[in-house]
């Protein structure tokens, strides 16, 4: 009896000790670590951008190559006005250091103008007017990464549509018959452009940027073919910008 008692003791033990294997574990299970993406700029984007030019102008008159001695008039002039148009870029970072190349073009409405009179010659009257109707540039950039934070330099080439009108006004008693005489010249000139700004991401894929740039077109040659046969007038337009703009990153990090 005692022997059976001992069996049957034993039996239920490890019928215990079995259902015990059997049931979940209440052990808590070690974490899920996920990864926090790290921003780079790293990708492609496009954007828009709006600003405000203002710079100068200088006018040069040549008569078969040689400076023409103007006599301490003024030949400069103050021109300004708004820009806005696209831009699209490639970015690489390397460490903390981004490399890119972006190209943009604007509309443009920069302007000035220049009149010049003399008494030596009552009632007749010089002008210039030049226009920017429309520019763009292909510029390299190179900044530093404070992780959504980016400040950069950037340059390189420039071009713009440029019309230059010259006027003159001629009164009577100067051996022509009186008037308004004017000619124009509408070409697309290449210069160059340097700046530098700062761009924040405010989102993986949308940065917002602030920037400025200096433009510079030497040496606009227009070879007139009416008021001075055989001359020459040099435009020399320079002019800083300020610009604010969007970009939209492709990619998620």
């Amino acid at each position: 009896m005692k022997n059976l008692l001992l069996s049957a003791t034993a039996l239920v033990a490890l019928t215990a000790a079995a259902s015990a294997a059997d049931l979940p574990s209440r052990h808590t299970p070690a974490p899920v670590v996920t990864a926090v993406p790290v921003f780079t700029w790293t990708g492609f984007y496009v954007g828009a951008q709006a600003g405000y030019a203002w710079g100068e102008d200088e006018t040069s008159v040549f008569f078969g190559g040689v400076p023409v001695n103007l006599g301490g008039i003024a030949t400069d002039f103050n021109a300004d006005g708004f820009v806005g148009g696209v831009h699209a870029g490639f970015n690489y970072q390397i460490g903390s250091f981004v490399l890119g190349v972006e190209g943009d073009i604007e509309a443009a409405g920069i302007d000035g103008d220049l009149t010049v009179t003399s008494p030596a010659f009552p009632g007749a009257s010089a002008s210039v007017q030049s226009e920017i109707n429309f520019q763009g540039s292909l510029r390299a950039r190179a900044g530093v990464a404070f992780d959504r934070a980016l400040v950069y330099i950037t340059g390189g080439l420039a071009f713009a549509n440029i019309e230059n009108t010259y006027s003159a006004t001629i009164p009577a008693g100067f051996g022509v018959v009186p008037g308004v005489y004017s000619e124009s010249f509408d070409d697309t000139e290449w210069g160059w452009t340097l700046g530098a700004g700062i761009e924040y991401a405010f989102t993986n894929n949308l940065t917002a940027r602030v920037e400025y740039r200096y433009t510079k077109f030497e040496d606009v040659e227009n070879n007139s073919t009416a008021l001075i046969q055989g001359g020459t007038a040099e435009q020399d337009p320079e002019f800083h910008t300020v610009r604010v703009g969007l970009s939209y990153k492709f990619g998620t990090y």
